[in-house]
């Protein structure tokens, strides 16, 4: 086995992303499987490799942390959502998009030769894992074919080993515009549209000067550790892992007309208040999910431009929609969080992650959200959210029996299901931080502070705990001034 030696910092940090590694040339081994790869990685990136072990993208889980009266981490392991709910009992389908192979049920050892360097470290192109594999791409079989249609070629190991290079943002999108079990279901303003070249939708990513045109890792990377910053749900519980617009930008980001009243306006609002009018700009985001009505194999599917049905016998009544304006409200960077297990108030719509921050905590912002809306299961007798099996043997999408369903996905959770199931509205909250927009199309002064009475300003200064419009009334929420740079 042939080693190579290279400064992993400078090639995740500092080499361009299309350079091929001259060290990984000389890779010659004919890997029989994608371990074999890793194995070769950790060979010459031993110290990046522990770091991938601890991180959240290979765990799913943060560092242990207080959280609801006890010591505990949380992640996509074990934070429940109101997409595809949880992972657990329906492993191999989700850890499609898992940085690792082979996670097929609780089982899995994390491993660090089952880590997937490949998969944001690939630079063909060609490198894809398999939906339904448990993290693993076609490499056994010339081409294996997915829901009978579409058709994944296999992945030739060596090629793709010696094309690693500096992760590329269509690495990080094969999984992050993909979530939630399609393209553009999850975020709302991550899809593939970041990258196709239109400033309007993305100045950062897709800046007609080149020299300043970002990548994913730009922002992302770790400096001082072999690890992503900015995971999303689990920081929103935590308050940890954040970065923001201001660790490149400053808090006194505005240099021309009207300067200091815009600087002043960051101790205040967010920057994607101002700067990310719209979401969803170009192809349309998953808004609403109704679990309840699912298992009507006859029933008629109509589908938009985008081929995007309104129904699935799989998974329910669908609602999607594009160039939305965000939901505004006050965050302090922390949420809190409905757990596995933990009871629930069915008189009251269920918020997974009520958000944390007011117009009294000096910490907050007026930020923008995607509020996903939908119904789902709960346990009508113990009042706990419930896990259903929906991948594999037995599961939901196989015998189309709930009862069935819940019984195996909460014993896998290790609980319990009383046998008794109803239905519960939830919502949940997804911030907006991607798809700036260039300046020009800031929003405007005049879109929040409207003359005009019969114009609803953009804020609705009420709900925000202002008595109206702070340019009206004299009531405003400065902290301090900020300086000018």
């Amino acid at each position: 086995m042939k080693k190579f030696i290279f400064c992993f910092s400078l090639l995740f940090l500092a080499c361009p992303s299309w350079a091929a590694i001259p060290e990984h040339q000389s890779i010659m081994d004919p890997f029989a499987s994608p371990q074999d790869v890793t194995r070769v990685c950790i060979g010459c990136h031993q110290t990046q490799a522990t770091d991938l072990w601890h991180s959240r993208h290979y765990r799913w889980q943060g560092e242990e942390v207080e959280f609801h009266g006890k010591k505990q981490r949380l992640g996509k392991k074990n934070l429940l959502n109101n997409f595809c709910i949880n992972i657990i009992s329906n492993e191999p389908r989700c850890t499609s998009c898992h940085v690792g192979y082979g996670w097929s049920d609780g089982s899995f050892a994390f491993k660090e030769e089952d880590m997937d360097c490949l998969a944001c470290h690939d630079s063909t192109g060609n490198y894809k894992k398999f939906p339904t594999a448990a993290g693993y791409p076609v490499y056994q079989k010339e081409q294996k074919v997915f829901a009978g249609k579409v058709v994944f070629k296999k992945v030739v190991l060596l090629k793709s080993a010696r094309s690693a290079t500096k992760p590329l943002s269509q690495n990080c999108g094969a999984c992050h515009f993909y979530g939630g079990g399609g393209h553009a279901v999850k975020p709302g303003d991550l899809d593939r549209s970041v990258l196709e070249g239109d400033p309007a939708i993305d100045i950062h990513m897709n800046n007609p000067d080149l020299e300043k045109r970002l990548v994913c890792v730009d922002c992302h990377a770790d400096p001082n550790k072999h690890d992503i910053r900015g995971a999303l749900q689990a920081s929103m519980a935590t308050g940890s892992n954040h970065f923001s617009c201001r660790d490149c930008h400053g808090r006194a980001a505005h240099s021309k007309r009207m300067k200091s009243t815009l600087n002043r306006h960051t101790s205040t609002v967010a920057c994607q208040t101002c700067h990310i009018p719209y979401y969803a700009k170009k192809y349309p985001t998953k808004i609403w999910w109704d679990w309840s009505t699912a298992g009507d194999k006859k029933r008629t599917v109509k589908k938009d431009a985008y081929e995007n049905p309104d129904y699935s016998w799989k998974k329910g009544d669908f609602r999607w929609d594009k160039a939305l304006r965000p939901e505004y409200y006050w965050y302090n960077g922390k949420t809190d969080y409905v757990l596995l297990g933990e009871k629930i108030d069915t008189t009251k719509i269920l918020v997974f992650n009520p958000l944390e921050g007011s117009f009294a905590d000096k910490t907050a912002l007026i930020s923008p959200f995607k509020v996903m809306r939908g119904k789902q299961f709960y346990d009508k007798k113990q009042n706990i959210v419930l896990v259903p099996k929906l991948f594999g043997k037995n599961g939901y999408w196989k015998s189309l029996n709930w009862q069935k369903s819940f019984s195996l996905g909460m014993e896998a959770a290790g609980l319990s299901f009383s046998g008794e199931a109803g239905v519960i509205e939830t919502r949940m909250f997804w911030p907006i931080d991607h798809m700036v927009s260039p300046a020009s199309q800031a929003v405007g002064c005049i879109e929040c502070h409207t003359k005009d009475p019969e114009q609803k300003p953009l804020l609705d200064w009420q709900k925000l705990g202002y008595p109206g419009d702070p340019v009206k009334t004299g009531v405003t929420r400065y902290s301090e001034d900020i300086t000018e740079r």
